[in-house]
């Protein structure tokens, strides 16, 4: 199934609502097409075409948003880069990928010069100075099962996955949360989430189906969130635990009567912040969802909100959810992810025979057919919204010479919700200092232990697997 262009579809549809809100300018989808269609020109003069894997590693800014857009026009798949990944890390995903062209903005010239490897790399500005190619060939129709995105997620292997994000799943999940959550007029939707992530690339693909405008923030400032939700601007905002907290911190009186849902993912909230929303009339709602979900596929019906404190709601329609016999929360649905790029073994693991995406987490259905999710992943550590998977850190200690086993918990953390801990057995006396080091030269600053814990032997069981729970209490 072929839909329509949907930047082109929009600007026929409401060519002068608003659709970007960044650093105090607003521009109506009209404007953004003609820039876009100018970028997506420029981009074409160096080589970018349909169906080319092109590796794009900005910020939430303007410049980026009309890259994410230019790329979907020209038919080209986007690679989004993390950019708070280090140039190895970067690096892999870019290789893995077969990414044929590295787009990125300039403060990250330094980290690109080493990831990119052989692969041709342009800075944002190089590309906005060219002259746009005289024949650019804009894609007039997305198919549905065409990939439009690929995001890397870590698993249990340690080795990150490209989920493939094709534009039936996007579509899906914005109709999905519509469906949900209704549609209004006047209705915008405030990003202070990445766009690189899901949570906040999802926000830019509602925009133009739905015809709101996005307000894109830079970087998440609770007072100048909380004054845009007192103000009536914004009527929609995603968030993650620790915005939430922000927010309770910095509040002062009553959100605007136009602001009707802060939608919470990236893990569940305490009872306490629960509770402390609802007190103060804020319209909280939780959600579940995943990189290979395209965003949210479970959520609260608002109506219900204060009645199930806990759950992460019902499948959007039309998706579903079952348990399995070993408490495993399957899903089904048209936002699901067609699998992972270039690695048919981990696309095949991931369902199972009756084609039900496995997401290794934990859960229940209440007798209403509430989703509670017990544990996302019993390894998994989600700190300040951010995955991070045990594995993969553990891989690069064993890398340090003197490193024998090591095994990576979460640790509470009144700052992220959670942070990374490392135990270690090494064949002779290691400093903290010197693990720390040589982490941060191979990991992300998010990923890297807080502590560093040399013990005699890690705690295992009789097949010699290490119990990590065991090492939660130590």
């Amino acid at each position: 199934m072929e839909l329509t262009n949907w930047l082109e579809k929009r600007v026929r549809l409401s060519p002068k609502r608003t659709a970007l809100v960044f650093d105090g300018k607003q521009e109506t989808f009209s404007e953004i097409y003609d820039a876009v269609q100018k970028v997506a020109g420029q981009l074409a003069s160096f080589g970018v075409r349909d169906g080319m894997f092109v590796a794009l590693l900005g910020k939430n800014d303007r410049d980026t948003f009309l890259m994410i857009h230019a790329l979907q026009q020209l038919g080209a798949k986007t690679v989004f880069l993390n950019n708070r990944l280090t140039a190895t890390e970067m690096g892999y995903q870019i290789r893995d990928a077969q990414v044929e062209r590295c787009l990125y903005a300039a403060d990250f010239a330094d980290v690109m010069a080493n990831a990119a490897g052989n692969v041709r790399a342009v800075a944002f500005t190089e590309v906005m100075m060219a002259e746009p190619s005289d024949a650019t060939p804009i894609v007039s129709h997305f198919a549905m099962e065409t990939v439009a995105s690929i995001m890397y997620t870590s698993g249990t292997t340690g080795k990150p996955k490209g989920v493939m994000q094709t534009f039936g799943n996007h579509w899906w999940s914005a109709t999905g949360s519509m469906l949900n959550l209704g549609l209004q007029e006047g209705d915008s939707w405030l990003c202070a989430v990445p766009i690189f992530h899901i949570s906040g690339l999802s926000i830019l693909m509602r925009s133009v189906i739905y015809g709101i405008p996005v307000y894109l923030e830079e970087h998440f400032d609770a007072k100048r969130v909380d004054q845009f939700l007192r103000s009536g601007e914004v009527t929609i905002i995603s968030v993650v635990t620790t915005m939430v907290q922000r927010l309770l911190d910095t509040y002062t009186k009553s959100y605007h009567p136009k602001f009707r849902c802060m939608l919470l993912g990236g893990g569940p909230a305490s009872k306490a912040i629960l509770e402390s929303c609802f007190a103060k009339g804020i319209p909280l709602i939780q959600s579940f969802g995943m990189t290979e979900t395209a965003s949210q596929i479970v959520t609260l019906p608002p109506e219900d909100a204060l009645q199930k404190i806990g759950a992460s709601g019902k499948p959007l329609f039309p998706a579903e959810v079952k348990i399995s016999d070993q408490d495993e929360i399957l899903l089904k649905g048209p936002n699901i992810t067609a699998g992972y790029l270039h690695n048919e073994a981990a696309t095949q693991a991931a369902f199972d025979a009756n084609g039900w995406f496995r997401t290794g987490d934990i859960g229940y259905l209440d007798q209403d057919g509430f989703l509670f999710v017990q544990e996302r992943r019993s390894d998994l550590i989600i700190s300040g919204g951010e995955n991070i998977y045990p594995t993969e850190i553990e891989h690069v200690l064993l890398e340090y010479p003197t490193v024998l086993e090591v095994a990576v918990v979460a640790k509470q953390d009144d700052k992220w919700g959670e942070v990374p801990v490392a135990f270690l057995v090494t064949t002779e006396e290691t400093s903290e200092e010197q693990l720390h080091q040589f982490c941060e030269e191979r990991l992300a600053k998010y990923k890297i232990p807080h502590q560093f814990h040399l013990l005699d032997e890690l705690p295992k069981t009789a097949s010699q697997k290490i119990q990590r729970h065991k090492l939660k209490y130590l």
